[in-house]
């Protein structure tokens, strides 16, 4: 039975593939993350939740000014794009480790059914946009009373 695991063989046992292991792992450890070197920022998390009477959207977008922001609506779809701009100089810096990202991003959201495109609010603060977005008349859940 012992033979069929290959790490115990050997008459080294696991003693020679414990440090082999230890050794890999720290290994890539200074290496840059996947996607460090590009200056793309895809999309911010964000957070869809749903009232009676509204529809709220928040996006974790931190370290953005809030005039590099932009908030459109068009045919049902809500989309939150910008760009966040580097702020480094890297006159004789040396980085150890940068995962800080920059660039542009956009991200869009299926707003469901009728909702009131004049009186969509958006507010920036502590790096969370929200942008709440009132439903119309026909959009509101209504409670239908059941006669018997």
């Amino acid at each position: 039975m012992r033979s069929l695991i290959p790490a115990l063989r050997t008459d080294r046992g696991l003693s020679r593939f414990q440090p082999d292991l230890f050794d890999r792992f720290f290994e890539d450890f200074w290496k840059p993350a996947p996607f460090a070197e590009t200056e793309t920022w895809f999309a911010p998390s964000i957070d869809v939740s749903e009232t009676d009477d509204n529809i709220t959207v928040k996006a974790e977008i931190p370290g953005m000014k809030k005039e590099d922001i932009d908030i459109t609506v068009s045919e049902g779809i809500l989309t939150l794009s910008g760009e966040k701009k580097a702020d480094h100089e890297e006159k004789g810096e040396s980085y150890h480790v940068r995962e800080s990202r920059y660039g542009a991003f956009r991200r869009s959201v299926r707003l469901p059914g009728e909702v009131e495109t004049d009186k969509i609010d958006a507010a920036y603060q502590d790096g969370v946009l929200t942008v709440t977005v009132p439903k119309g008349e026909g959009a509101k859940r209504k409670k239908i009373e059941v006669r018997g």
